[in-house]
């Protein structure tokens, strides 16, 4: 049974940073594609950032140049480091695992942006 657990959102002012992690366990990322989805209250969950198990990541138009998301096969974790955050970043981030039939979720972490 793979195990996904997100952490790192909070409070953050307009222009600030965080960064979120996805803890993995029961199967080894480095295998998979591994993604950050979003969903802000009354609207559906969209895609933020993906990054293949080999190849570059993708991202959302909405987030690039501003989000980042990257891999430590070691620890068997993804980020997403998030800066110049604004107001239409407010919402739940999902961490995905895919690949070889399987499509996993964490639990999410709420990202608040206001002032």
């Amino acid at each position: 049974q793979v195990q996904l657990v997100e952490s790192g959102g909070g409070l953050v002012q307009p222009g600030g940073s965080l960064r979120l992690s996805c803890a993995a366990s029961g199967s080894i990322i480095s295998l998979y594609r591994m993604g950050w989805y979003r969903q802000a209250p009354g609207l559906q969950r969209e895609l933020v950032a993906v990054i293949p198990s080999v190849g570059t990541p993708n991202y959302a138009d909405s987030v690039k140049g501003r989000f980042t998301i990257s891999r430590d096969n070691a620890k068997n974790t993804v980020y997403l480091q998030m800066n110049s955050l604004k107001p239409d970043d407010t919402a739940v981030y999902y961490c995905n695992l895919l690949g070889f039939g399987y499509n996993y979720w964490g639990q999410g972490t709420q990202v608040t942006v206001s002032s």
